[in-house]
Order: C-alpha cells, then sequence, then structure tokens
C-alpha cells in the first residue's frame, strides 16, 4: 500500500474483490448515499494504514446509525435528531483542532437543519444573524444584478457561511442556496454569545479558526484583484 496516502484518502473493497481508489471523504460519502458502500463495507484509512468496516469510521456513522441522539435546539426549544460524534464533526475544517470534549460542548449550542434542494438558505439584503456549517450537501453562493444569476462560488462538506451576519447581525452579501439536498449545523449569535461566556476555551479556537479562514478568502480576493488590474492595464 502507498505509504504516502494522508487522511483524506480512503480505499473501498468492492464486492467484486477489487479495490476502488484512493479516494476524498466527500466522494466516499457520497457512495455511501449511492448505497455503492454498506455499513458492511471494508474501508481503508489512510491516516491509520489499516482497515475498518464503513459503519466503523467516525466519518461515516452518521449515516449507518440507527439510534439517533437528540439535540436540544436552542432557540425554540424543539428537538432534532442526528447522530453527532467529533469524529463525522471534524469533516467541517474550522473544527479540525478541537478535542473531542471540546467539540461534544459545542455541538450543544448548534441545531441541526435539513435544507431541501434548490431552498434559499440565506437572501442577500436580508439581516441574518446565524452562521451556518455544511455536514452535508452542496450549496452555492450567488448574487443577482439586473436580473442575471452569477456563481460567486460553490460551498460543500466541511465548508461555512454567514460568519459575518453572526458578529454584526448586518444585511447578507450574496444569497446561498442549496444545489442538494443539504444538513447544515447552524449558530446564532445569541447562543455564540453564550458559548463565549460559558465556554472560552471553545469559543477561541473556534474564533481563531474562523479568522484564518477569513485572512485566507482576503488574499485570495486580494490576488485577483490585482491580476483583474494588470489584465484592465494591458488593454
Amino acid at each position: 500500500m502507498n505509504p504516502d496516502y494522508t487522511q483524506a484518502h480512503f480505499i473501498v473493497w468492492g464486492s467484486d474483490l477489487v479495490p476502488y481508489g484512493p479516494v476524498e471523504l466527500p466522494t466516499l460519502i457520497s457512495w455511501v448515499k449511492d448505497e455503492r458502500v454498506t455499513g458492511d463495507t471494508w474501508v481503508f484509512l489512510g491516516q491509520d494504514q489499516n482497515w475498518q468496516k464503513a459503519a466503523q469510521i467516525p466519518e461515516l456513522q452518521l449515516f449507518f446509525r440507527t439510534e439517533a441522539r437528540v439535540l436540544p435546539d436552542v432557540l425554540s426549544g424543539r428537538k432534532q435528531s442526528l447522530d453527532l460524534k467529533p469524529g463525522a464533526l471534524r469533516r467541517i475544517k474550522i473544527l479540525a483542532t478541537l478535542s473531542d470534549e471540546q467539540i461534544e460542548r459545542f455541538i450543544r449550542y448548534m441545531e441541526i437543519e435539513a435544507v431541501p434542494q434548490w431552498k434559499v438558505v440565506v437572501k442577500q439584503g436580508e439581516h441574518g444573524d446565524t452562521m451556518y456549517l455544511i455536514l452535508d450537501g452542496e450549496l452555492r453562493v450567488r448574487t443577482i444584478v439586473a436580473g442575471k444569476e452569477t456563481t460567486l462560488t460553490t460551498l460543500s462538506i466541511g465548508d461555512f457561511f454567514g460568519d459575518i451576519s453572526l458578529f454584526d447581525r448586518g444585511p447578507r452579501s450574496a444569497d446561498v442556496v442549496a444545489n442538494t439536498d443539504a444538513t447544515l449545523l447552524k449558530i446564532s449569535s445569541a447562543a455564540f454569545d453564550r458559548l463565549a461566556a460559558e465556554a472560552p476555551d471553545v469559543a477561541t479556537p473556534f474564533l481563531v479558526a474562523i479568522g484564518k479562514t477569513l485572512s485566507a478568502r482576503i488574499r485570495a480576493d486580494n490576488r485577483r484583484y490585482e491580476n483583474s488590474v494588470r489584465m484592465l492595464q494591458k488593454i
């Protein structure tokens, strides 16, 4: 087996006794949803260099568990059911540095939202106070000018959006629309204030991770702007 495989890579032992891969986690999850991979399918984990049944892999247990865990909806008191293991939540990039114990406390402040395909999750111009983290599915960030839609970026498992409104409760800068059915974790500004007050050791690394991601986005935008200016200067 290639020793250079990273934790992002998996190999699936097919029912035809042929190995498939290596693939990354989003592809493996899509195979699970398509029932190409079942709970009894053997999967090789690049990070651990061993084989496990799919249902035993933390990142996939979300899709195989039959006994759901009940989490509180912090705003309305309603209850949503979903198995949220720390391993499954580590597919969200900004939670990757948190310990299992910190993640267990973090999800107490979260809500679950199942989003159907084509739903507009946030609408440009509307004021919001909620940040979303993507557990499953694909969404697009769009803006509409003169009746014409422009897709700014596509978001998938592990991404997040709405972070600015979490802090300033201001207007959304773009629409976010579900390209597919999606499962989101969301945290309101009120819930985040509680998190910061009650669990600062969880809130601090969470904020640092958001800051690092935003810094990377700003640098990328600056490079695109610089490249655009250079192209215009050549015209």
